[in-house]
Order: structure tokens, then sequence, then C-alpha cells
């Protein structure tokens, strides 16, 4: 009963923060326990979700949904494109995640009074806002929501993010995770627009959603949050795209309370599907 309690709250919160009701359901019941799915809350998690989402809703709480306006169509370029945008997220996802380890531990190792530590952490990212700017601090949606319009982002606005957010959890500092893992993802799908046939708006939203699949080990919940937030459109390489950075990220996650129950290199089969899909690539 506990775990189908927790289960439901963490599906509740995830739908009315974010309005997404069924990917906050999944979510909910996949980021437990990776590779094992408690299917048994699987009713109680989706009536917390939609309730939850409704209720936000008559609250008058507002959600930003951003369908996208291109539709590309299905071609072998765009599919190895999409599973090259994955490779790219999951390791977007383990410097991420190796960057938070690197600060927690340092944090550990100074043995000062807390408040002392909190200082220091605060300094550090005092001095880094007047290097680079405001734009990392708090949630950043403005950054967020610019990327999903599809204007031009700095490139190494998602390596700086990754800095200021490691720091502010390492050091006593509150706040969520998934946030900034919306901001780090956008903002190096942006990047990754210039290398790739994707526009920039569609990359900045697959880029959002990859991460998250990645870093939590959510890729269903993940999935079908992109086709809530996002339309249809390009679905097909979100989905493919979002399991491949899943899978690059080994057993990594950014919360260190997860189970992983699963090895994850299984799932292509000592990389033969990776490279079949290369070999595609080369004969046409």
């Amino acid at each position: 009963m506990e775990k189908k309690l927790v289960i439901c709250g963490i599906s509740a919160g995830f739908a009315s923060v974010f309005g997404t009701p069924i990917a906050g359901a999944i979510f909910g019941i996949e980021v437990l326990i990776v590779g094992n799915m408690f299917y048994e809350a699987l009713l109680p998690s989706f009536i917390a979700g939609i309730v939850s989402f409704q209720i936000s809703s008559k609250l008058g709480i507002s959600y930003f949904y951003h369908p996208l306006r291109i539709n590309y169509s299905f071609n072998e370029l765009h599919f190895i494109e999409a599973i090259i945008a994955g490779i790219f997220l999951g390791l977007v996802s383990i410097i991420f995640i190796e960057t938070l380890n690197f600060f927690e531990d340092m944090s550990k190792k100074l043995k000062i009074w807390a408040p002392v530590k909190g200082l220091i952490g605060g300094s550090i990212l005092v001095l880094l806002t007047l290097i680079f700017s405001e734009n990392f601090l708090g949630l950043g949606m403005d950054t967020i929501e610019s990327a999903l319009k599809g204007e031009k982002i700095a490139w190494y606005f998602f390596l700086i993010k990754i800095i200021f957010t490691s720091i502010t959890l390492s050091f006593g500092g509150s706040g969520g995770i998934i946030t900034p893992i919306f901001f780090i993802g956008a903002t190096a799908g942006s990047f990754l627009a210039n290398f790739l046939h994707f526009d920039r708006a569609t990359l900045s939203a697959i880029g959002m959603i990859n991460l998250l699949a990645s870093a939590t080990n959510t890729p269903i919940a993940s999935s079908i949050m992109f086709i809530e937030l996002f339309g249809k459109n390009n679905a097909y390489y979100a989905i493919i795209s979002c399991i491949i950075a899943f899978i690059i990220n080994g057993q990594r996650s950014v919360y260190p309370s997860q189970i992983i129950q699963m090895r994850k290199r299984r799932l292509v089969g000592n990389h033969r599907l990776l490279k079949r899909l290369l070999r595609i690539r080369k004969q046409s």
C-alpha cells in the first residue's frame, strides 16, 4: 500500500506540474524500479494523474504546449539522425550525472557547518553569474521556451546549466531536477540542430524529452510526454531517440535511490541493432 501511495503521489505531482496526465501516470510507475513496472498501481496511478491535472486546470493553472509545425516524412536519413541525436543526448546525460556526482562528493568531503557550505556554493554561483549571465539561475523557462520556438541559443548553454544545477543541488540549494533537465535537453538539442537536418525547434523538443528519458530512466513516460506536449508530428523520431538515449546512459540515474534491475546493453544485443542500421545507411 505504501508503494502504491508513493507512485500515486509522484504521478499526481508530475501531471499537475507539467500538464501531462498520461505521462505523469506512467512516470510514477516507471521511475521507482527500472525494468520492473508495478502494474498493481496502474489504475490508481492513472486516476491520481488525471484527477490532479483536472483540479490544477480548474484552479487556473496554465501549461505550455508547443505543437511542432513541421512534420518530417519518414526516411532513412532522418531515422539515422534520430539515432545520432539519441546517442548525443545520452552522452549529455552521462556528463550531467557524473558532474552532479562530482560536486556531491566534493561537498561531502567538506566537513564544515552546513550554512557555511551553502555560502561557499552560493558564492561560486554568484561568480559564475557575473562571468556568464543570469540565464542559468532559477527555472530558466524563458530559455526553454526560446529553444522550443526555434530561436538560436548559444552553444554552451547546456554545459553551463549542468554546472549551475550541480553546484546548487550539491551545496544545500533547494530545487527540483526535472526542469533543469528540460533546460539542458532543450539547449543541447538546439546546439545539435547546427549539424543535423531537423529544424531547431524539433531538435530542442526531442532533446528536452530525450534527456528526461535518459537521466531518469523513464523512456516510456518520456515518449508519451513528447506527444502530450508537442503533438504527434515527428513522434517516431522522438521515441526512437528516447530509447537510444536511455540505453546509452547505462546504469546511471539522477535519482540515487532508483533501483535499476536490468542491464541495458542486452536491449541492443551487443550493439548488433546499431550495426545493422548503420549498414542500411551505407547501402542507401
